[in-house]
């Protein structure tokens, strides 16, 4: 059997084309037509012109106040980047040059120079730069002429001539000061090099004995608040100032009054003994200062300050007596002659207190400046300005070793200063009040006592000055203190009017400090 033969596939027939879809045509982009210049749009806004925007009154008070903003910025840019001269002269210089009052009513550097910059940016600005250059070049010629002058002529410091009396006084200064202070330095040496003399426990036995003072007894002093004490030099009197304006002289120890000074009209602001006699000197807000006998009698008032006087004291040499005044000024005195030797200014406040050096040869004052200074009595120089203190200071005293000096402010702190160093050695937080007085125990310096308005009176030891004791007992402010010769007294006197007279328990012959 024959098997069939394969037959071939039937052709595809031919697939018809497909048909081309047929889009609409693209509309065109519609242009936005141009915008009209800012110019038409400030007109149409106000109504002058037909296509624009309208602007508020707003918006146009921003963009005006956005504009100043911007003007003043770049005008402060150009102010700053100017050339404006740093010294007050120079810039009063160019202000007379530019036509401008040197200076206005209350105004000070800063603000001068900050007026001559606002001057200069405002004259650049009006297109005047040709007057600047004129006025800088003024001033360039004069500083180059000074300049000249300066190379021609020797500058000298600045002295203010004396009188023959005070040539007089600065000579027996100097007489008086130069022995003790070369007898102060021989007896130094000789304590320090000699094997029998043992400096450390003599101060040991003076703070131990020191720490053993108690009240002894308290006396009314005045009707009013008491500003001032001091002992005479033997200690068997003392003198009290107060707000009444009388002194009164009380004998020792059982203060009982002896005579009332009366003679200042208004209140007696300090009181201070002679060290050379039984004399003694006050102070007052009538802006005298007298002397008196103890008796009562009146020798000699010192008048010339413009301003009432806070404190005084006496040159060592009991010759001379030195005042303090609130006319920022402080004057030396001839005891005898009652004439003013010498004003001394330096103070840029009030001077409140005075210290004499115990050779005599330096007086330190003290002011609401916050600065005491210390001055050379021989040849009228400054020696040295005690700068620490942030407040005013309102004490200042020697130390018999002559090189230390101890301050008292109204930042309620006591500072030491080194007069070899020129530098402060130590600072006391000494109480929570002001510091109202400031004093070394006067044979060796070996304590200090400091006084204060919180109503306490503090020890201290010269040595560590650690705290050695505090003589609390006053109601109110204390005011002012003084120690006794030989250091084993202290009286305070304070605004409740009381005095108080402070001594050691065991003030007999083996404990007492030994005199050389």
């Amino acid at each position: 059997m024959e098997n069939p033969r394969p037959q071939a596939p039937a052709p595809t027939p031919p697939m018809a084309p497909l048909p081309v879809p047929v889009h609409p045509p693209i509309a065109p982009i519609p242009v936005p037509p141009p915008r009209a210049p800012a110019a038409a749009a400030s007109t149409s806004a106000s109504g002058g012109g037909e296509a624009g925007y309208e602007v508020s009154d707003d918006h146009r008070a921003a963009r005006e106040r956005h504009e100043r903003a911007v003007q003043e910025l770049l005008q402060r840019r150009r102010a700053y980047a100017m050339a404006v001269p740093t010294n007050d002269s120079a810039v009063r210089a160019r202000l007379r040059r530019l036509g401008e009052p040197i200076t206005l009513y209350g105004e000070r550097e800063m603000e001068r120079r900050d007026r001559l910059r606002a001057l200069m940016v405002r004259l650049e600005a009006d297109g005047q730069v040709d007057r600047l250059l004129r006025a800088q070049e003024d001033d360039q010629a004069a500083a180059a002429g000074a300049g000249e002058e300066d190379d021609e002529q020797i500058q000298y410091p600045f002295f203010t001539e004396g009188t023959q009396e005070l040539l007089k006084a600065r000579v027996d200064i100097a007489q008086y000061s130069l022995p003790r202070a070369k007898a102060r330095i021989e007896r130094a040496k000789r304590r320090h090099d000699d094997p029998d003399e043992d400096p450390e426990a003599e101060a040991d036995l003076v703070v131990k004995q020191a720490g053993e003072f108690v009240l002894e007894c308290s006396e009314i002093g005045d009707d009013r608040p008491l500003t001032g004490c001091s002992f005479s030099r033997d200690a068997s009197m003392l003198a009290t100032s107060s707000w009444s304006g009388m002194i009164k002289v009380w004998s020792m120890p059982q203060i009982t009054k002896v005579a009332t000074l009366k003679g200042h009209t208004e209140r007696a602001t300090d009181v201070a003994f002679s060290p050379a006699d039984d004399c003694l000197a006050t102070a007052s807000a009538d802006k005298t200062a007298k002397l008196w006998k103890p008796d009562g009698s009146l020798l000699m008032s010192f008048d010339g300050h413009l301003d009432r006087l806070a404190r005084l004291a006496f040159h060592p040499s009991g010759m001379y007596l030195g005042t303090a005044s609130y006319d920022k000024t402080w004057r030396l005195w001839d005891i005898n002659t009652g004439k003013e030797l010498l004003l001394q200014e330096g103070h840029s406040r009030n001077v409140y207190g005075v210290s004499f050096h115990p050779d005599g040869s330096l007086a330190a004052s003290c002011g609401l400046d916050a600065y005491a200074r210390v001055w050379d009595l021989r040849s009228g120089r400054l020696f040295f300005t005690l700068r620490g203190h942030v407040k005013p200071v309102l004490g200042v005293s020697f130390s018999p070793n002559g090189y230390l000096v101890a301050t008292g402010s109204e930042d309620n702190f006591c500072r030491i200063w080194d007069l070899r160093k020129r530098e402060m050695l130590y600072s006391i937080p000494a109480h929570k009040s002001l510091i109202s007085h400031v004093k070394f125990e006067p044979q060796e310096g070996y304590y200090l006592a400091t006084s204060s308005y919180d109503t306490k009176a503090s020890l201290w030891s010269a040595r560590d000055y650690k705290p050695i004791k505090s003589l609390a007992g006053h109601e109110s402010k204390v005011t002012s203190l003084d120690i006794s010769g030989d250091g084993q007294q202290i009286v305070t006197v304070s605004h409740d009017r009381t005095i108080k007279i402070w001594s050691c328990r065991s003030s007999t012959q083996d404990n007492a400090m030994e005199l050389d």
